[in-house]
């Protein structure tokens, strides 16, 4: 059973939009996360509230505060989201999440600002139909093993200190960010403290170039799960040509942006296993889309993380329950990066996060906390 073939009866049925709301808000994390590409110690976070004739539904936009990660920032989507998308949904009116992305069709890109307004009109359409996040992509597990990603950090002992933490709440697997200068160092000694036979993987978030494939072939003596991300996202050619030359599994993160493109990777060598990000592809129906095409080429997924809040993290842990996330996600706890998350808290239980069971994304936002944490008005946008 996987894809979005298994809708339950009335779980297709279509909204009728009346209006979307912008929120913008603040949320500090419970510790700075640094990656090659910058230091994090607060989310600026945009939520999408789609009012329907049949009810609300939410989406978290995962875009960065700046386009560092990718080219979307979070200002940047609230504007595509304000001057383009909504007023192209609103004017389809009546509309099903399957629909969203041709309605949205004639803007080019903003795929994250996209898979908001798609997951809010998903919420609502599912909400409508008493039916889950999870019952609608095809879910077959009621909960899913956790990894935890873990940033650069000051020292070595720091770092540590910070593997030790999450090694003893339970987290399934360890991966690591690395960068030029921070790499076989930190992973020699955090494979040391963990034993041979802990799940130990990392992540470059596109910091090296060819010129470093004999350095990187260091890391195949920690017997890593595989190294992601590498080189530049466009660059498919340069994994092609590390995959032939380490051991190590390649995984493509940045470079994913559609089926497509995944198919073609795959088929290039470029890469063995995929890490699906909804908001990276345009939202959680293309994500399925990813995850049967490699289910279909039997390479395994796992769903990556853009410290989500609990609205974020309810939509992931339902699609890291399809068949083929046969690896251990970034959908850790609430607490990893938040001391009060924006829904019910996610707790992790031996090692793993239950998936939400009620209808929608099955989480309920806490829209005191939206109120209280904002940091701009409100927008609301509707028909004329």
């Amino acid at each position: 059973m996987t894809g979005i073939a298994v809708h339950t009866p009335g779980s297709a049925l279509p909204v009728e939009v009346e209006a979307v709301e912008l929120h913008r808000i603040a949320m500090p994390l419970v510790r700075p996360f640094e990656t090659s590409f910058g230091r994090q110690s607060a989310r600026d976070v945009l939520l999408v509230r789609v009012l329907t004739a049949q009810g609300e539904g939410w989406g978290e936009c995962v875009a960065m505060a700046d386009p560092v990660y990718s080219s979307e920032y979070v200002e940047g989507a609230a504007a595509v989201i304000r001057d383009y998308l909504a007023p192209a949904l609103l004017d389809a009116r009546t509309v099903r999440a399957a629909e969203v992305t041709s309605v949205l069709g004639a803007t080019v890109g903003h795929r994250m600002a996209k898979a908001a307004l798609e997951a809010a009109v998903l919420d609502a359409q599912t909400r409508a139909a008493g039916v889950s996040f999870g019952e609608y992509f095809g879910a077959v597990r009621p909960e899913v093993d956790c990894g935890v990603s873990v940033g650069i950090a000051p020292s070595i002992e720091a770092l540590l200190d910070e593997v030790t933490e999450y090694a003893e709440a339970g987290y399934r697997r360890i991966k690591l960010k690395i960068k030029p200068g921070w790499d076989l160092e930190p992973v020699a000694a955090v494979r040391s403290m963990l034993g041979p036979d802990a799940l130990l993987q990392v992540d470059a978030n596109t910091a090296y170039t060819v010129a470093d494939i004999d350095h990187l072939r260091g890391l195949d003596d920690f017997g890593l799960l595989l190294i992601e991300q590498p080189f530049v996202e466009e660059d498919i050619a340069a994994h092609v040509t590390l995959a032939q030359a380490i051991d190590t599994p390649v995984c493509l993160d940045e470079s994913i942006t559609s089926t497509a493109v995944a198919i073609d990777a795959i088929e290039r060598d470029a890469t063995s296993i995929v890490n699906i990000k909804a908001g990276r592809v345009g939202g959680y129906l293309e994500a399925i889309r990813i995850h049967d095409a490699c289910l279909e080429r039997d390479v395994p997924v796992w769903c990556g993380g853009m410290l989500e809040t609990g609205l974020g993290r309810a939509a992931n842990v339902a699609l890291a329950a399809l068949p083929g996330f046969t690896l251990p996600g970034d959908t850790s706890a609430s607490d990893r990066y938040f001391a009060e998350d924006l829904t019910e808290s996610f707790v992790l239980v031996d090692g793993r996060l239950a998936v939400p069971a009620g209808p929608g994304s099955g989480v309920t936002v806490r829209t005191e906390l939206v109120a209280a944490w904002r940091t701009r008005p409100t927008e609301l946008l509707a028909r004329a």
